[in-house]
């Protein structure tokens, strides 16, 4: 079994397609397949079944393929370790963002790694929560920025900042003669949320302190932008984080309420696995973000100190 083996058979269960995993690998379709065959023999199972159009992974082939990238991951762990030991930041990175933190983030943590860390290839996704502790757990991504805390043993996390949420309400709202609002004051048949699956609309509802059965509006949005346009629209209110508020019209930023009695705010970290070993990496997410987010808002830990793990 070699380490060559275990990225062909990534990569075929990514294409389902012998040449197209063939040409990810930059290896011809033959060698791919003589190397996939062998590695099924030296294992004594079918990790595709060849017979489907487009191939299927098998039973125990899906079980295989787990370990593969887990495999893989640690390998690119040691070879990244060596090289932070040079002083280099390279490698690849895989990072996800959680859909309510991605517009203000990427756009310009893209430039800034590229600029900064032209040696290390980052890919950034997007995904909810959900997704990303499940492709964290099969170590499918290396980190990633989302709202904490998760009480997960197996992830270590890193507060990057602390953001508030306040209200934006139409004007034609009874709460929008308020100078600021209350839980208390928050009533749920007229408030906008982000659809099931967000940690946001969970968020939100921790706040009000009302349970999320009895929210009543008849569309739940898939973007804070949508939210935005559908109050603008319809009447009613939502909640925003306070990084979206740069994105708004100066018409549209007079519709904002604080929040207070709790005040609501999030806190953003960085996620990683227990056994993720790239502090260089890790840093050079980390300085990134602190050029982006306002000093006001940064973890005073990660304002003074380089992160250790």
């Amino acid at each position: 079994m070699t380490l060559q083996q275990l990225e062909y058979i990534l990569a075929l269960d990514k294409t389902r397609h012998f040449v197209r995993a063939a040409l990810m690998c930059g290896v011809t379709q033959p060698t791919l397949s003589a190397m996939v065959q062998k590695l099924e023999e030296e294992l004594d199972s079918k990790i595709f079944d060849r017979a489907q159009h487009p191939i299927e992974v098998t039973e125990v082939g899906r079980e295989i393929l787990k370990q593969a990238q887990v495999i893989l991951f640690h390998v690119n762990q040691l070879k990244a370790g060596v090289e932070a030991k040079r002083g280099q930041v390279s490698g690849s990175l895989n990072l996800a963002v959680i859909p309510t933190v991605a517009p203000y983030l990427l756009p310009k943590l893209i430039g800034l790694m590229r600029k900064d860390f032209p040696q290390l290839a980052v890919r950034m996704s997007e995904m909810r929560t959900d997704t990303i502790l499940e492709k964290l757990r099969l170590a499918e991504i290396d980190m990633a920025i989302l709202a904490t805390p998760l009480h997960n043993p197996s992830l270590l996390e890193i507060p990057l900042y602390y953001e508030r949420f306040l209200a934006y309400i139409a004007p034609s709202d009874p709460l929008y003669a308020h100078s600021e609002l209350s839980a208390a004051d928050m009533p749920l048949d007229r408030l906008w949320v982000l659809e099931e699956g967000h940690c946001l609309r969970n968020q939100i509802f921790n706040f009000c302190e009302k349970a999320a059965s009895r929210h009543s509006s008849s569309y739940e949005a898939g973007s804070i932008d949508t939210l935005i346009k559908i109050v603008d629209t319809n009447g009613g209110y939502s909640i925003i984080p306070q990084l979206h508020v740069s994105l708004l019209s100066d018409e549209q930023q007079r519709n904002l309420r604080p929040l207070v009695k709790p005040e609501a705010t999030r806190e953003i970290s960085l996620i990683i696995r227990n056994d993720f070993v790239r502090e260089g990496v890790l840093n050079a997410v980390a300085d990134s973000i602190k050029k982006i987010i306002p000093q006001e808002m940064l973890d005073e830990r990660l304002k003074k100190f380089s992160i250790r793990i």
